[in-house]
């Protein structure tokens, strides 16, 4: 066999063994992708973990405290977006906006107030909004640990991938932790928590992290491996979540979202 071809065999094997050659999200690996609404959940990610029915009505929280990644990689400042399409397509919630969706009903009803908007026939009115029955508020801790140099060193003393020394010091090891909290909006009490953790290695510019984010919800966190491992981290997290959801008895839910399959019968 060619030197070159051993070379990469090598590196293979070392990466292997350090366990730095994929992606691992929980048991597994992948990323939020898709869409859901009336149509259900479309293009979900396999690895996604869902419910027969909705529990209760949800409201996703920022945490207070922020996320701890760094600026430099420049991601969105808030992974709700991305917590709540997962909420939506794993069916165990049905989601209602307290962030600018919110503000855009409120502002609408200040226009319909103010004279502005048509009295007759106007579909927003007082005293309609869906209550949060339960609030998720998610974490986030982001790490990066510098695993190429101590693979450099093992290349340096072999024969034949001593050459390869500078490319292995590429190797970045990237991990991702978020939590879930799951609170009763009646009670107060905490339901559920939940965590989930994503490690992967990028060997230079060619990331072992793989995959797509789709939708709105997914801007700005597939520019970068960064932003997927945080993506994958939720990911796994929601489906730890899942466990103990399905669990619960439902809460007394509001009418269904009409769709045109309803209306026609």
């Amino acid at each position: 066999m060619k030197p070159r071809a051993l070379a990469v065999l090598a590196i293979a094997a070392l990466l292997a063994a350090c366990n730095k050659n994929s992606t691992s999200l929980g048991e597994g690996g992948s990323v939020i992708s898709g869409s859901a609404g009336p149509a259900g959940a479309h293009k979900a990610s396999r690895e996604l973990v869902r419910c027969d029915a909705p529990v209760a009505t949800l409201a996703l929280v920022e945490n207070p405290n922020g996320y701890s990644y760094s600026s430099s990689y420049q991601l969105p400042a808030s992974p709700v977006p991305l917590v709540r399409l997962l909420a939506q397509q794993s069916g165990c919630f049905r989601v209602v906006d307290r962030a600018a969706g919110l503000k855009a009903t409120v502002r609408e009803q200040e226009l319909k107030e103010a004279g502005i908007l048509r009295q007759e026939g106007n579909t927003v009115h007082k005293g309609r909004g869906y209550e949060a029955q339960y609030s998720l508020t998610p974490s986030l801790t982001f790490s990066e640990q510098d695993a190429g140099r101590q693979i450099g060193g093992i290349l340096q003393a072999i024969p034949y991938l001593n050459k390869l020394v500078g490319a292995a010091e590429q190797v970045k090891l990237k991990q991702a932790q978020a939590a879930l909290l799951l609170t009763d909006n009646e009670t107060t009490e905490q339901i559920a928590a939940a965590t989930g953790s994503v490690e992967v290695a990028d060997l230079g510019v060619g990331g072992a992290v793989v995959g797509k984010l789709g939708g709105a919800a997914g801007a700005g966190w597939s520019n970068s491996n960064e932003g997927k491992v945080i993506a994958a981290a939720f990911l796994d997290a929601h489906n730890q979540l899942v466990a103990q959801v399905r669990e619960l008895q439902a809460k007394a839910l509001p009418p269904p979202v009409a769709t045109r399959k309803a209306q026609g019968g």
